[in-house]
């Protein structure tokens, strides 16, 4: 199809083969593939250049987009700005584990719109549909069937959604981040947006429900999501990925307020409606500076889902600046809540290891692992709280802690609205970075303060994921956080432990050093 160029790229579009083995030649010759390997390898020297948290290749990085599963691959697309022509477009990648990633030249490019911001994929069995905002024209759909999905058609009639006239309010709908699904009776998608006042001031988070039997005419159905009393005023509903999880439904989303977040639900399929039951957030804090961004999510095929996120930078940073977060596969308990855990694969890239056994911990003293230490690798951590009332994980430490990152567990440090307006306590799991790095540059962040509750008789299980500019923490499988973070000194490679008011008891510190995950090698 001829589609009305009106802002053309600047880089050369290229038809690949439909053969899968004949396309891996083409690529080993491609000159976007050698241009990145040849900018990976001249970024890596970057102290806080991650080596395996996925960032792109060169240039800047923004939203994840359209992650999904096709012919026996996984497949990652981003917000891509490459040098020549730093407009948004689609960079690619694909992975056989969602760890080991290799790079794809760029997938789709900027044409009827400005720019190709974000959206989501959707996967039939004899192609895959992409549907995302193009800015300056509306939701746009492209097709892919090839092995690599290295050739995307725009199909005809775009912008399918186009941008209309709003009120004051942002009604009937605002055009912008669109996911897409079908069912029997045609395709939905969802325009994440927003209603009843400016963004950051005092709007609704609002996502809009299209139907269309043919993905060229669509007509708008309303408002999708009903009993959203869980998100703040001022946030608003970027880049939803509505897919099932258990028995029930879950709503992804980020809000350019407070970052990454999601809704639990009942999905009403004879009125095409969200009922919410429960929130929780990925992101603890303000968007920026270091905070889990935007999402991208797929399911797993086994009832969960697989969710990946950009990070933001807290610094700046030449030629360079965001990166993804790990996998994180997402299922419901039993109880309803959300389980969350790193992709099995990860374990994948484990390298050198140390186990540090059972270890107590005096009340009030700080325990330095002496025999540990790095700032490219995992810890396993497993504590008998017991009753004290902090846990201390001390990462990214210098010899006299002049720089470090706290990984911290309070008892009864969080509070939630209980019935009749009373505040419950529970506990929390905290991310403090403000002693991260000396360095004069360095954007201020408050501690991240999750909710995360432990039984009296369970351990604390902590999985800590460094690398180098970032650290994560799993929780006992229920509670995640993330954070970029830039020590300055070479020697914060320290790791430390402290129970506050009471002694504990370490039962087990496994550490492993870990490896690249990008393949140069195709």
């Amino acid at each position: 199809m001829s589609e009305n160029i009106k802002f053309p790229s600047k880089l050369p579009q290229r038809a690949y083969s439909e053969d899968l083995n004949e396309q891996m030649g083409q690529l080993e010759n491609d000159e976007l593939v050698l241009r990145f390997t040849e900018s990976r390898q001249r970024l890596s020297s970057d102290p806080f250049r991650p080596a395996y948290h996925f960032v792109n290749p060169e240039g800047r990085l923004n939203d994840p987009n359209g992650l999904c599963f096709w012919q026996g691959r996984f497949h990652l697309f981003y917000q891509a700005y490459p040098p020549e022509d730093p407009r948004q477009h689609w960079g690619h990648a694909f992975s056989e584990d969602l760890v080991h990633w290799q790079d794809l030249p760029l997938a789709i490019f900027p044409g009827i719109e400005e720019k190709c911001f974000s959206g989501s994929t959707f996967v039939e069995e004899d192609r895959v549909i992409a549907m995302y905002h193009g800015t300056g024209a509306g939701n746009m759909v492209a097709v892919s069937d090839d092995p690599l999905l290295l050739n995307w058609e725009k199909i005809p009639g775009n912008p399918v959604v186009p941008m209309i006239d709003t009120d004051s309010d942002g009604r009937p709908y605002r055009v912008y981040d669109p996911c897409i699904w079908s069912e029997k009776d045609g395709y939905f998608s969802l325009s994440g947006t927003y209603v009843d006042g400016p963004m950051f001031g005092d709007c609704r988070a609002m996502p809009h429900l299209f139907f269309s039997q043919d993905m060229s005419r669509w007509s708008y159905c309303g408002p999708f999501v009903e009993g959203d009393i869980f998100t703040q005023p001022g946030e608003d509903c970027a880049v939803p990925y509505f897919w099932p999880i258990g028995n029930k439904h879950i709503l992804i989303f980020a809000s350019h307020q407070r970052g990454s977040q999601y809704l639990l639900g009942d999905y009403d399929r004879v009125q095409h409606r969200f009922h919410s039951f429960a929130h929780g957030r990925f992101n603890f804090g303000p968007i920026a500076p270091g905070g889990v961004h935007a999402p991208s999510a797929t399911p797993d095929g086994r009832g969960g889902i697989y969710v990946i996120h950009n990070i933001n930078a807290a610094k700046p940073t030449a030629g360079w600046d965001h990166i993804m977060s790990v996998v994180r596969r997402l299922t419901l308990r039993e109880d309803l809540s959300l389980g969350i855990e790193p992709v099995g694969a990860i374990e994948s890239l484990r390298g050198s290891h140390h186990r540090v056994k059972q270890t107590a911990l005096p009340a009030n003293e700080e325990i330095v692992i002496d025999a540990v230490e790095g700032n490219v690798m995992e810890i396993e951590a497993v504590i008998e709280t017991r009753d004290t009332r902090e846990i201390c994980l001390r990462v990214l430490r210098s010899p006299g802690a002049e720089e470090h990152t706290d990984i911290k567990f309070y008892r009864n440090g969080h509070f939630r609205s209980a019935r009749g307006g009373q505040q419950a306590q529970r506990d929390a799991l905290v991310m403090d970075s403000s002693r991260s790095s000396l360095a004069p540059d360095i954007l201020a962040r408050p501690p991240e303060i999750a909710p995360f509750d432990l039984g009296k008789s369970e351990v604390l299980k902590l999985r800590v994921f460094i690398d180098r500019s970032v650290v994560e923490v799993f929780a006992n499988s229920r509670q995640c956080l993330a954070l970029r973070v830039y020590p300055e000194r070479k020697d914060s490679l320290g790791v430390s432990l402290r129970a506050q008011g009471r002694e504990a008891l370490l039962r087990s510190l496994d550490v492993w050093q870990m490896k690249s995950s990008y393949l140069a090698v195709l």
